[in-house]
């Protein structure tokens, strides 16, 4: 069975992963409403691991992807893919065959990420400006990767511009990438709106699927991506921790009837933020930064959630704003 049959026999839903937003918990905590609402996730993806001048040791990988120990799926069972961002073909093939000895079920390559600091260490989507040097760490990776293990790619349309994007495909098409996700916006667009979704439809010329991301803030935003960019595959980002709820929406409106309630209610939501500021943390510092982060987030989608924040942004202290939302809850 190829790839193509074992992963996309139906369209595919995945969550994105989002560097300093999506980390294991987050994750967790994502993964599991969205199986309770009747649609899992297909997989999702981690943070980019960064492989720099050798290959890590099983501790970093861990950290990363903390749901190797559990056959690497979160509690609620989905996948969880691990991405690797590099630019030395070797050593990106080496770190990709031991996360596979550690348990990894898919490799996934970034050629995507837009930060700064990235880029400027020749990572992320400054590569899109190298198509060869895509195309050499995606064959070293394939190769040195087992048969049965796929190995993905995520770019954007390229790097200040869109005139690559034939280059691009070519190193796609030639280096055995098993599948393919694109942000639908160059790198110097960044995350401003609009997202080109209609310039996707070139790479469906590609003889592998390919996952349309960017810009879906709902589920019209979901119809119109799918149309516009010739796919039904979907990578959902910040709209999915927006609105946790958002994959249910989608569903429901492309007429599955497995979906008998797309909406979240916020006090069901409140209990997972209960449960995501009770999760693990490097601190109480980071979990409560990390919370407010997500907090900000759900005002856009939840028209509940900026009382909540104008009670609590000043609040440090962990146990405070677990009490408050537990006294919201009894509301």
């Amino acid at each position: 069975m190829s790839f193509s049959d074992k992963f996309f026999a139906n369209p595919v839903r995945l969550l994105a992963p989002m560097e300093g937003l999506t980390d294991p918990l987050m994750r967790q905590i994502l993964t599991q409403i969205a199986a309770d609402l009747g649609r899992p996730y297909d997989w999702s993806v981690s943070e980019f691991i960064r492989v720099t001048q050798h290959v890590l040791p099983a501790h970093v990988f861990y950290r990363f992807v903390p749901e190797l120990h559990n056959d690497a799926r979160t509690t609620s069972g989905t996948p969880i893919h691990i991405q690797l961002l590099g630019s030395e073909a070797q050593l990106m093939a080496e770190n990709a065959a031991y996360a596979c000895e550690l348990g990894a079920p898919a490799i996934d390559i970034n050629f995507g990420c837009p930060a700064k600091t990235v880029n400027s260490h020749r990572g992320g989507s400054v590569l899109l400006d190298e198509p060869e040097v895509m195309y050499e760490i995606i064959s070293a990776v394939r190769q040195a990767v087992p048969n049965d293990i796929p190995v993905s790619a995520k770019i954007r349309l390229g790097y200040t511009d869109t005139s690559r994007m034939d280059d691009i495909r070519g190193a796609i098409a030639a280096s055995g990438t098993d599948w393919l996700t694109i942000h639908a916006r160059t790198k110097t667009q960044g995350y401003k709106p609009p997202a080109y979704w209609d310039k996707i439809q070139s790479f469906n010329a590609l003889d592998i699927p390919v996952i349309a991301n960017g810009e879906i803030w709902n589920s019209e935003q979901a119809l119109n991506c799918m149309q516009q960019s010739a796919t039904q595959h979907l990578m959902l980002g910040r709209g999915a921790v927006t609105r946790p709820d958002l994959l249910a929406q989608v569903e429901k409106s492309t007429g599955n009837n497995l979906i008998d309630n797309a909406e979240l209610s916020w006090q069901v939501l409140l209990n997972h933020q209960i449960k995501f500021l009770e999760g693990a943390a490097k601190n109480d510092v980071v979990l409560v930064g990390r919370y407010k982060q997500w907090l900000g987030m759900l005002s856009k989608g939840y028209v509940e959630a900026q009382p909540l924040w104008n009670e609590i942004k000043r609040e440090r202290n962990r146990v405070a704003i677990i009490e408050t939302l537990k006294t919201s809850l009894q509301q």
